[in-house]
């Protein structure tokens, strides 16, 4: 008998795998759902949906969107609970400002620890750049874009992907933590509490393992090479307190990286309490930001430091 063929057993290569058949969710966008960027051995497939803009004529920016849900929950499909109402939805005014947008899913952290939500992110950097001929788009114009845990990992994938090989031209963070060994300190909890949502990141109590801690936190790996960042949070943040979107604006700042940082007034987490008209503000400047760090010829870079 011949030995069984092992290719048969390898999993497919994500880069030539066809892509969904493409959804029309609003006028002007296409949607392709669920490609799949990632295969982990023993491991679901990991998917982002890619929103695209009809009639572009350039290869596209790329936004990278990820999802918040305290690490351990959430879903690609939204940009928070503020803006499920909202028609058309943000993603597709995100395309239709002329972006590609890859919303992504990660490993949990029912499912893995620290540093598998970077390594996954960083793994749809690469699908993004191996199908970049085929979809037209752009790679080296991408900003990292995220929401509360994912505005942590937006900050770490665009702080770290050049050491990947990848490139990030700038990053938004909206109310992520981004020192997690001050989280507690922040919060008035307890650094010793294996119970946490940052204890079930890194896969250990923050006291019992701060390497892990500091490892994990975007204010560890900030350089002067650091692309623009935009950090807004919530003045009245009751789960991620403003003081880590200080830290993270004060350390780039301190390496001489430019960047912008807002406290937005009457603001808690998710910016709840936030009006819809400075709701709709807040996205407006962040997509403004995404656009400005795009350009194909930088005509400069407007700081409003705090």
């Amino acid at each position: 008998m011949a030995p069984f063929p092992a290719a048969l057993l390898r999993p497919p290569d994500p880069a030539r795998l066809p892509l969904p058949p493409a959804e029309r969710p609003a006028a002007g966008v296409r949607l392709l759902r669920g490609a799949v960027y990632a295969v982990r051995p023993g491991f679901r497939p990991l998917e982002l949906d890619l929103w695209l803009p009809d009639g572009t004529h350039g290869p596209l920016p790329v936004i990278v969107f990820v999802h918040g849900g305290g690490w351990r929950a959430g879903s690609r499909t939204g940009l928070g609970p503020r803006f499920r109402d909202w028609r058309p939805g943000p993603f597709a005014r995100m395309a239709r400002a002329g972006f590609a947008v890859a919303c992504a899913s990660y490993r949990l952290t029912g499912e893995a620890a620290h540093p598998a939500q970077l390594d996954d992110l960083a793994a749809a950097l690469g699908w993004l750049r191996a199908r970049a001929g085929e979809l037209n788009l752009d790679p080296r114009r991408t900003v990292a874009w995220g929401e509360s845990a994912g505005g942590h990992l937006a900050a770490l994938l665009a702080l770290t992907a050049r050491d990947r090989g990848a490139a990030v031209a700038g990053c938004v963070v909206w109310y992520g933590p981004s020192d997690l060994p001050a989280l507690p300190a922040d919060l008035g909890t307890d650094p010793a509490d294996p119970g946490t949502r940052e204890a079930a990141l890194i896969g250990a109590a923050l006291a019992d393992a701060p390497a892990r801690a500091r490892d994990a936190s975007p204010v560890a790996h900030v350089t002067g090479g650091a692309p623009p960042f935009l950090v807004l949070h919530g003045a009245a943040d009751s789960l991620v307190p403003v003081r880590q979107g200080e830290r993270l604006a004060a350390a780039l700042r301190d390496a001489g990286a430019p960047v912008e940082f807002h406290a937005v007034p009457g603001a808690d987490h998710l910016w709840a309490g936030l009006p819809d008209d400075e709701l709709e503000q807040v996205f407006t400047r962040s997509l403004e930001f995404a656009s400005d760090t795009t350009r194909p010829a930088p005509r400069g870079f407007g700081l409003s430091p705090r």
